[in-house]
C-alpha cells in the first residue's frame, strides 16, 4: 500500500511543528484523502530550531490547515497542503542569554544543539512501514522523491509582525503559492530525470501589504499611519541543479524574484522606524547582534583569545577567526563565536532544499546515498544565486499633520502630504555565494529621478495652481530611460529568456576574485546599467593553493592542511552621468528629511568599545612577525562619478530663518503659513558647476582594533606595519569647472560665462586609527 510509506512522512512534518495533535486521527484523516484542522498552535521552539532565525516567536498560530492527498493519482497529481490564516508574532533574539552563556563550556553547549537538532527530527511511527514485495525500495524512493518535489503549499492570508521598543512593523499577504513548473515555467507535474537533473518551482505572492507603526507605552498603536508598501504582487522563480540522481542537495541554486511594480510611501513618523529597521539588517548582516552591554566582561578565556588577536569578521559578511600569532588564521568552531548574517542565511539555505535525513527510516531500507561517496559530496557547498529585479519603483516621503475633527469627543485622525517623490527603473540586485570564503553582491538600476511634489512647510511652490512644469520640479537626473536601454537589468537571471537555464543548458559562474574583477568592471556594469552600479566582492582564499572555488578543505576544520588564508573585501561604486539641481524647493525637502531621520532615539545594537590599550602585552617571534608582515587584510573602497553636473540657484524664497523651528520639529507658526503671494522668479540666476570625472578611494585595515594593538606594542614597527595602522583616502577630480548662468520663464539655460576655467587635482590623506593606543605606548 503506498499509504503506508507516504501516510508516516505527511504526518511527521505535520506534528514536528504543530501541538497537540492525536497522530491515530490525523493518520485516518490521511487515508481518507482529505484532511482540514482548526486553531492550531505552532511549535515556536522547534521553528526557532530550525528556521535558524536571529529572532524568537513571541506567538504562532493557523486558523485552518487542509491537506490534500490524491491517492489513485499519486504518481501524477500534487499533494496540496492549504493554510487559511497564519499568524506570527517576532522579536530579536536577547543575544546575552542566547550567545554567550560561556566562552569555555563549548563541548557542552556543542553536544546540546546536536542533541536538540536530532530530537526535532520526526519520530518513527513504527507500525505504519510494513515491507511489501510488490513495491521495490527503488521504487519507493523514487515515488517519495516525485511526491515531495511536487507539493503544491497554499497559504492564504498570511500575516507576520516584528516588534522591537516602539515598532511595529507587518507584513500581509493575501495568497502565496508555490508549485512544480515545467520547463516553460507552466505549472506541472515534474520530477529530476538523468537527462534532466533540475527542478523548477515557482512561488505566487498576492497582495502583499507592509504597514509600520508606532506603539505606546501600553503596546497600543493610537495613529495608523500610511502602508509602506499596498497590494504589491511579485513572482519568484526557484530553479535546482542536481549533479545526480541520489543528490540529496543541489549543486546550484537560483532564487530570482520579480517585482513589476513597487510603490513605498514613507512618512516623517515612519522614516526614523524605517532606518531603524535597515540598522538591524546591517547589524545581522555584521554578526554585531549578541554583542556584551555595558559594564558586562567576558569570560577570561575570552579575553585571553582576544589578546591572542582571535579575530571576530565583524566588519565583513563571514565569521573569520584570525590569529595573528603564527596567523594560523582559521579555526572553523562555528559554535564558539557568534555569526554574521551571511553565515546565519547560508546554514539556513539547506534547510530549504534537503530532503529530511529520516526519510530512509521511515521506509525502513539502505539508501545507496549512505555511502561514504555520498556523505563527502554532501561536504560541497552549493552555488547560491539569490536576486531581486525590480521594472519600475517609486519612493514618496509624506509629512503628516493631526486633523481633528469637528466634534469635540470625536479621534484625531493623522492627514500626510506629498512632499517629495523617488522613481526608479530596472532595479536589480544579486547575490552570489558558494560557502564562506566567496560572497559577491551586486546592485545597480538603469535610471532614476527626484520631483519635488506639492508644498513644504506651508510654501506651496508646486501645487497644481501654481502650473510649472515638471522639469522644474525635478531636481535629480541620473541614467537612460527603460524604454532605451531595454531589459539588460534582468541579463542572466530566471526571467531573461536568453539565460542558460531558460536554454537547457547548465550557468557557469566565476567564482575567482582576479576573473571576476577582470569580467565586472565599472565599464561592463554601466553598460548593463547606465546609472548605478555597485560591485561588493569578498573572497577567502588558501595561499597554499587552494583558493576559494575549493573551500571544502576550509571547512572541513583540517587546520594542518591549510596555509595562509587571505582574505580581501573590495567595493566598487560607479554612478552615471547626473544632473543635480539645487533650488530652494529641493533643499527645504531634503533638510526636513534629513531632521526625521534623526528624530529617534532608539539604543545602538552594538555600542564600539573604548579606544583603550589593553594591559597584557603581546610578545611576537621573528617567524610570527615575518607573518604578520605577509599579508594584512584590507577593506578597499572605491567611488567613482562620471559626467557630474550641479546647478545651485538663488533662492526663491529663504524661509530658513523662520523653518528652522519647523525643521527641528516644533509646531507650525501661522506668521507665515500663508504663502498665496509666492512667485518664481525667473530669470533665476545660478551657478553651474561641471565635473568630468570624480574618484575617490578609501582604504582600512579589516580589524583595525586588533592590528593596533600588536603593532604598538613593537618598539620599533615596520613601516609597512604602520602604513596599514592608517585609513588612507585618494581623492582625484577630473575636468573641474564652475560658470554662471540664469534660469529663464522657459526652462532653459543662458551661455554660461566661465568663472573657474577646467582643471584636475588630487588630494591624498590619512588617519590614524585608535590613536588613544598609540598615545598609552608612548607613555
Amino acid at each position: 500500500m503506498l499509504e503506508s510509506y507516504v501516510t508516516p512522512i505527511l504526518m511527521s512534518y505535520v506534528n514536528r511543528y504543530i501541538k497537540n495533535l492525536k497522530p491515530s486521527d490525523l493518520q485516518l484523516s490521511l487515508w481518507g484523502g482529505d484532511v482540514v484542522l482548526s486553531k492550531l498552535e505552532l511549535k515556536l521552539d522547534v521553528l526557532e530550531q530550525e528556521l535558524k532565525l536571529p529572532f524568537t516567536f513571541l506567538s504562532g498560530h493557523i486558523h485552518e490547515l487542509r491537506i490534500h492527498v490524491p491517492w489513485t493519482k499519486l504518481g501524477s497529481e500534487s499533494v496540496v497542503i492549504t493554510i487559511n490564516t497564519m499568524e506570527c508574532i517576532l522579536k530579536l533574539k536577547d543575544g546575552m542569554q542566547d550567545d554567550h552563556e560561556s566562552c569555555g563550556s563549548n563541548s557542552t553547549n556543542r553536544s546540546t544543539t546536536e542533541n536538540t537538532k536530532s530530537s526535532v527530527k520526526p519520530r518513527r511511527i513504527q507500525q505504519a512501514a510494513p515491507t511489501d514485495p510488490d513495491l521495490p525500495p527503488g521504487y519507493v524512493q523514487s515515488l517519495i522523491r516525485r511526491v515531495v518535489n511536487n507539493v503544491n503549499i497554499v497559504i492564504n492570508n498570511l500575516i507576520l509582525k516584528y516588534v522591537e521598543d516602539d515598532i511595529v512593523l507587518s507584513v500581509n499577504i493575501t495568497s502565496a503559492e508555490c508549485y512544480t513548473v515545467g520547463e516553460l515555467w507552466d505549472r506541472a507535474f515534474m520530477d529530476i530525470s538523468a537527462t534532466d537533473l533540475v527542478l523548477r518551482k515557482v512561488i505566487n505572492f498576492s497582495d502583499c501589504t507592509v504597514c509600520l507603526d508606532k506603539r505606546n507605552a501600553s503596546g497600543k498603536i493610537e495613529f495608523y499611519q500610511d502602508p509602506l508598501l499596498y497590494k504589491c504582487s511579485f513572482r519568484t522563480r526557484l530553479h535546482f541543479t542536481y549533479d545526480n540522481l541520489n543528490s540529496k542537495m543541489p549543486s546550484v541554486i537560483k532564487i530570482h524574484t520579480l517585482v513589476e511594480s513597487l510603490k513605498l510611501s514613507i512618512t516623517d513618523q515612519q522614516l526614523p522606524m524605517f532606518i531603524r529597521i535597515m540598522q538591524l539588517g546591517i547589524a545581522l548582516y555584521y554578526g554585531e547582534i549578541g554583542n556584551f552591554k555595558d559594564g558586562e566582561t567576558e569570560d577570561s578565556t575570552c579575553q585571553n583569545k582576544d589578546t591572542l588577536g582571535n579575530f571576530t569578521g565583524v566588519g565583513d559578511e563571514t565569521r573569520i577567526d584570525m590569529q595573528y600569532k603564527g596567523q594560523e588564521l582559521y579555526s572553523q568552531q562555528e559554535d564558539e563565536q557568534p555569526q554574521g548574517w551571511v553565515s546565519w542565511a547560508w546554514s539556513f539555505v539547506p534547510a530549504i532544499v534537503s530532503y529530511d535525513d529520516g526519510e530512509e527510516d521511515y521506509l525502513g531500507i539502505d539508501s545507496p546515498s549512505t555511502t561514504q561517496q555520498q556523505k563527502a559530496q554532501t561536504l560541497k557547498d552549493p552555488i547560491v544565486s539569490i536576486g531581486f529585479y525590480c521594472t519600475k519603483a517609486t519612493v514618496t516621503f509624506k509629512l503628516t499633520e493631526m486633523q481633528a475633527e469637528s466634534s469635540y469627543y470625536s479621534p484625531q485622525k493623522v492627514k500626510s502630504k506629498e512632499i517629495l517623490c523617488w522613481e526608479q527603473e530596472g532595479t536589480t540586485v544579486e547575490a552570489l555565494m558558494m560557502g564562506e570564503p566567496f560572497f559577491d553582491c551586486q546592485i545597480g538600476f538603469v535610471g532614476c529621478r527626484a520631483i519635488c511634489l506639492k508644498g513644504i512647510m506651508g510654501v506651496k511652490d508646486f501645487e497644481e495652481n501654481m502650473n510649472r512644469s515638471e522639469t522644474e520640479a525635478c531636481f535629480f537626473i541620473c541614467g537612460e530611460n527603460l524604454s532605451m536601454k531595454g531589459l539588460t537589468y534582468l541579463t542572466n537571471s530566471l526571467f531573461d529568456y536568453r539565460s542558460p537555464e531558460n536554454n537547457g543548458t547548465r550557468a557557469e559562474f566565476i567564482l575567482d576574485g582576479a576573473h571576476h574583477k577582470e569580467t565586472y568592471t565599472e565599464i561592463a556594469g554601466m553598460q548593463r546599467f547606465g546609472a548605478f552600479y555597485m560591485d561588493y566582492l569578498y573572497t577567502m582564499e588558501n595561499t597554499s593553493g587552494k583558493g576559494s572555488g575549493n573551500q571544502q578543505d576550509v571547512s572541513s576544520g583540517k587546520s594542518e592542511d591549510l596555509g595562509i588564508v587571505q582574505e580581501k573585501s573590495t567595493k566598487s561604486l560607479v554612478i552615471g552621468p547626473l544632473d543635480f539641481r539645487l533650488d530652494s524647493s529641493a533643499v527645504h525637502r531634503i533638510l526636513k528629511m534629513i531632521v526625521c531621520a534623526l528624530e529617534h532615539e532608539y539604543e545602538p545594537y552594538s555600542r564600539l568599545k573604548p579606544d583603550i590599550k589593553d594591559e597584557s602585552e603581546i610578545i611576537l617571534n621573528p617567524e610570527e612577525m615575518a607573518s604578520l608582515e605577509e599579508y594584512i587584510p584590507t577593506r578597499h573602497t572605491s567611488i567613482t562619478l562620471l559626467k557630474c553636473t550641479c546647478t545651485i540657484f538663488m533662492a526663491e524664497f529663504n524661509l530658513l530663518d523662520q523653518l528652522l523651528p519647523v525643521i527641528m520639529g516644533e509646531k507650525n507658526s501661522s506668521n507665515f503659513m500663508n504663502t498665496a503671494n509666492f512667485q518664481s522668479l525667473r530669470p533665476l540666476p545660478s551657478i553651474q558647476i561641471l565635473v568630468d570625472k570624480i574618484n575617490l578611494e578609501h582604504s582600512v585595515p579589516m580589524y583595525a582594533e586588533h592590528l593596533v594593538h600588536v603593532v604598538s606594542s613593537l618598539t620599533q614597527p615596520s613601516d609597512n606595519l604602520l602604513h596599514y595602522c592608517y585609513a588612507h583616502c585618494y581623492l582625484k577630480i577630473f575636468g573641474f569647472q564652475a560658470g554662471l548662468t540664469s534660469l529663464d520663464c522657459r526652462g532653459s539655460y543662458c551661455l554660461p560665462v566661465p568663472i573657474i576655467p577646467s582643471f584636475s587635482t588630487a588630494l591624498y590623506g590619512k588617519l590614524l586609527k585608535l590613536p588613544t593606543c598609540w598615545h598609552c605606548a608612548t607613555c
